[in-house]
């Protein structure tokens, strides 16, 4: 029966339909209230009438209240279309559960009945007009069964003298009733003459951000035009100054002719601001991404500027600093028109000194990377004050009739929005009479980070080493074909064997200055051959022997040495290290066993 406080605008077109929507929300909002009040209602009964009559009671109303509060679950979701006859007859059936409790008290003989009973009527009264204090014909009507318990407590005192006593009590309830009801209805008057007037004010803020608006994109669109419109024949001043520079000028004209060029360009310049101005706050700024390589676009942001800065007699410093990726994904036209403006900038109001130009790159993780690109000079600098509004369209530091420097004051504006919209910013750090460090930070996706340095020519000849005979020892064709044909390039001869038994056979028939002998391979492995080799006493029993083999292992360079080879070489191959090695073979033996420590070094593939 209890809910609490609740408000909602009515619709205009319906205020009854309003009343219940209001009513039906407060009384959902706080439903279970009404089990808070049986309760304490029930307790007051258990002090007039036995406990079993209270716990009766205190039952049943649950029963009628959660009936009641599945039925106002449902109804709301049809309120809207106002209270009809379904819902007051509902409410009103269990008002009359509630009714009970002031009929058993009245009825209950004990000293504090009635007053309880008078006490239960007034209190019931009260809760229906608060919850439906917007509508109070519905509460009238849905508060009838405490009329009706209180005409029986009336009836049941005639010719007593309560009588009049309770018969008073009626006009002084229904004054409070109405009090009630009157404040609320002034209350809920007044907010909705506060939402109205609020909501009027909320179309007029709309109204204002519309006209806005339109306001600026009108603009933008009128500059825009203007500027494509304005680079037609701009381009046709500028192309036909061109023409004229190629023919035969006097001097003077010449001089007018460069006036005419340098202003047209400025103009452009001008121009192409604006309309990228336009096309950011339209939203039109188009960025692509594609692989940039940063070596590439270094000298595509610089190469303008190092010019310019010596014409003017300034140091102009490029540094790279941390650790640089070759290749990322980007879009290079757009940094290089936010960069270029800073260097443009850092040279274009600093007289003497220097123009540093860092770049810092930071890996973030494997495929990702941060670059702040640092342009610092050594100007006037920037006081406190004007940094604020460095940023600001069309402003600039120095806005005197007098100033030095012209321009729109669009370029760093255009500048920070391009950063902001991938993803990084700019920042300015300045101090008067010091110079000023601006700082463009952004992120990119690593494409590449380190591009392989293209390997070394490893030659195999060697000055002053004649040619050599070498037996190649490898069962794996390609191995074999390799080395025969790098030490062919170099005019040594070679002669080859697929195994260890027929390289003991090869080195039996024939003198070798060199043999080069695989570890593994079928039919008789190098290590066997090799000792054979040694203790057959054949021709080539002090011929210098290299084995090679895919281990690393120490163990098995020591056991290539134990079975009589000269040198060992991991696969795969390092050519540089068998080149100098076959420079020490003239020397015999000792000469290659003593390079042995230089030719065992770790190999590239």
């Amino acid at each position: 029966m209890v809910e609490s406080d609740g408000v909602a605008k009515p619709s205009p077109t319906d205020q009854r339909a309003g009343d219940a929507a209001q009513a039906l929300t407060a009384i959902l909002q706080t439903q279970y209230l009404r089990y808070l009040i049986i309760a304490s209602w029930a307790l007051g009964l258990l002090g007039v009438v036995p406990w079993w009559q209270a716990m009766l009671w205190f039952g049943g109303t649950v029963g009628a209240g959660a009936v009641r509060g599945a039925f106002e679950r449902r109804m709301a979701d049809r309120v809207s279309g106002g209270w009809g006859f379904v819902f007051p007859t509902v409410a009103t059936i269990t008002t009359g559960a509630w009714a009970v409790a002031p009929l058993l008290a009245w009825f209950s003989h004990a000293p504090f009945g009635q007053p309880l009973a008078v006490a239960l009527v007034i209190s019931g009264y009260v809760l229906v007009f608060a919850q439906l204090r917007s509508s109070p014909r519905q509460a009238v009507i849905i508060s009838s069964p405490y009329g009706a318990a209180s005409t029986i407590m009336l009836l049941s005192l005639i010719g007593q003298p309560e009588f009049w006593s309770l018969l008073l009590v009626l006009p002084f309830t229904a004054a409070g009733l109405f009090v009630l009801v009157t404040m609320t209805m002034l209350r809920e008057e007044r907010i909705r003459a506060f939402q109205a007037h609020q909501a009027h004010l909320i179309e007029e803020l709309e109204s204002a951000r519309d006209r806005a608006n339109a306001a600026n994109d009108a603009k933008s669109n009128f500059l825009g035009v203007i500027s494509h419109e304005l680079r037609t024949p701009m381009n046709g001043v500028l192309g036909a100054a061109q023409l004229l520079s190629a023919t035969r000028l006097e001097t003077t004209q010449r001089e007018y002719l460069s006036i005419i060029r340098n202003s047209g360009d400025n103009l452009l310049s001008l121009l192409n601001d604006i309309l990228d101005m336009t096309k950011i706050e339209a939203g039109k700024m188009t960025f692509e991404v594609v692989d940039v390589v940063i070596d590439d676009l270094h000298k595509r942001i610089t190469g303008p500027f190092e010019a310019q800065a010596e014409a003017k007699g300034l140091s102009f410093v490029s540094v790279f600093e941390g650790e640089r990726p070759t290749t990322v994904r980007g879009d290079p036209l757009r940094v290089c028109q936010v960069v270029q403006n800073l260097l443009s900038n850092a040279v274009k109001f600093t007289d003497s000194g220097e123009i540093r130009f860092v770049v810092r790159s930071e890996r973030i993780s494997e495929n990702r990377v941060r670059f702040d690109f640092s342009v610092a000079d050594s100007g006037a600098g920037i006081a406190q004050a004007d940094l604020e509004r460095l940023f600001q369209p069309f402003t600039q530091v120095d806005a005197s009739s007098t100033r030095r420097f012209g321009g729109t004051g669009l370029g760093l504006t255009i500048s920070r929005r391009m950063a902001n919209i991938m993803g990084g910013d700019i920042t300015v750090t300045s101090k008067l009479g010091e110079g000023s460090t601006f700082t463009f930070t952004v992120e990119a996706e690593v494409s590449e980070w380190a591009r392989p340095a293209p390997a070394e020519e490893i030659h195999a000849e060697l000055e002053g080493v004649e040619s050599l005979r070498v037996l190649v020892v490898e069962d794996h064709p390609v191995n074999r074909m390799i080395l025969e044909a790098w030490m062919s390039s170099a005019a040594h001869v070679t002669a080859t064997a697929e195994n260890g038994a027929l390289a003991v056979r090869a080195a039996d028939e024939q003198p070798f200055d060199l043999i080069v002998m695989d570890v593994n391979m079928p039919v008789m492995d190098g290590l066997t051959a090799t000792r054979m080799i040694r203790e057959g006493g054949g021709l080539n029993a002090q011929t210098p022997i290299v084995v090679l083999s895919a281990s690393a292992r120490s163990e098995d360079h020591e056991a290539g040495l134990e079975a009589g080879a000269d040198a060992y070489l991991n696969k795969p191959i390092d050519f540089g290290a068998l080149a100098e090695l076959m420079g020490r073979v003239p020397g015999g033996r000792e000469a290659v066993a003593q390079g042995e420590a230089r030719a065992e070094r770790p190999v590239a593939a």
